[in-house]
């Protein structure tokens, strides 16, 4: 039975329900970046490009030509979808921009806490060990 409270002691750690929470919250926070990169990004690359959709991107290495992806993907052609390689990175950018925001603004609000919140002050080293000495005196007299 110390193998199932082990366990369950390891489980109800804190800092495995702040990983846990983490996870779903990042879980979460993927779905959002990923709308971000599809529906607002993409299409606007998509514009610039003049209408390119840089997921129909590809080189086959059979050296034919195919009118689309799923042409050369039917015909079980080797292919190098680079458009795809292409909005990964886009993605991987983007995420990185908004970890950056987000931990930038985390930063902000942590100096402002430490700032509003100054250590109470004590007594020094020396005035701890005169008072000490003195406690000393009243002892031995």
């Amino acid at each position: 039975m110390s193998f199932f409270s082990d366990f369950k002691e390891f489980l109800l750690k804190k800092d495995i329900i702040v990983l846990a929470t983490a996870v779903i919250i990042g879980a979460a926070f993927n779905k959002v970046i990923s709308s971000v990169v599809a529906d607002v990004f993409m299409p606007v690359i998509g514009l610039i490009t003049g209408g390119v959709d840089l997921t129909q991107k590809f080189i086959p290495l059979d050296g034919k030509h195919y009118d689309s992806l799923e042409a050369a993907q039917e015909a079980n052609a080797a292919v190098i979808t680079y458009g795809n390689l292409i909005q990964a990175i886009i993605y991987f950018i983007i995420v990185g921009l908004f970890i950056f925001l987000f931990l930038r603004a985390y930063e902000k609000t942590k100096k402002k806490e430490e700032e509003a919140a100054p250590a109470p002050k004590g007594p020094t080293q020396e005035e701890l060990l005169i008072e000490i000495r003195d406690e000393l005196k009243k002892q031995n007299s």
